[in-house]
């Protein structure tokens, strides 16, 4: 059984954002001590419960260095990637960095279903491992990677096909919706510590957040 690596004191979000404590910013997110409370709570449920179960550690960091890629947003890459060097060999951690050069992309886009939104399709091709990276990752993270590209990239074209897809795969029910969860969460937590860095690079308005 899979263990958490060891979690850093500091809330994750002032950490990925660059928040020193006491700062105008962190000043500003304590404002909020509950919205501040249930993103590290989040943090901890989603990537490192102390009951991993079959999914484990190790998959969770890959999905979130993953992620985090797919936002551009270096230091979070840097963050995730060090919690997964603790849970895995290089050979998995190399796979997931060419998995996400491979799966690079903007968005979102993708095809909508409704007859009403037709017109604001933008298809693409939908992204999966290629033979190679699929034998480095292996067939669940494999599943679970193309899945959080569909996510961040073409949510509109979620459907229960793509969660057979996982199923297939070996991933179960529950575990199903917890990586759903996971993609979910860190697009918040990403977008937040990355709105929150910019800020952080503009003391001036920062300062202002605070009044």
């Amino acid at each position: 059984m899979s263990t958490p690596a060891t979690a850093p004191a500091a809330d994750v979000i002032d950490l990925l954002a660059g928040i020193a404590p006491g700062s105008p910013l962190a000043r500003t997110r304590d404002q909020r001590p509950q919205a501040r409370e249930n993103a590290q709570r989040s943090f901890e449920a989603l990537l490192e419960p102390a009951e991993a179960g079959e999914f484990t550690h190790a998959e969770r960091y890959a999905v979130a260095l993953f992620a985090a890629r797919l936002h551009g947003f270096d230091r979070a890459a840097a963050f995730y990637a060090d919690l997964l060097a603790d849970q895995a060999d290089d050979t998995l951690l190399d796979g997931v960095e060419d998995a996400a050069s491979a799966a690079a992309a903007t968005g979102p886009v993708g095809t909508y279903r409704e007859p009403g939104l037709a017109a604001e399709s933008a298809p693409t091709t939908a992204w999966v491992p290629d033979a190679a990276l699929a034998a480095a990752l292996g067939t669940r993270l494999s599943a679970a990677l193309a899945h959080t590209h569909l996510l961040v990239f073409r949510p509109r074209e979620a459907s229960p096909a793509a969660l057979r897809a996982l199923v297939e795969a070996g991933w179960s029910a529950d575990h199903v919706v917890s990586l759903s969860q996971l993609v979910a969460f860190l697009s918040f937590q990403l977008r937040t510590a990355w709105g929150l860095s910019v800020l952080q690079s503009h003391p001036a308005t920062a300062t202002e957040a605070t009044r």
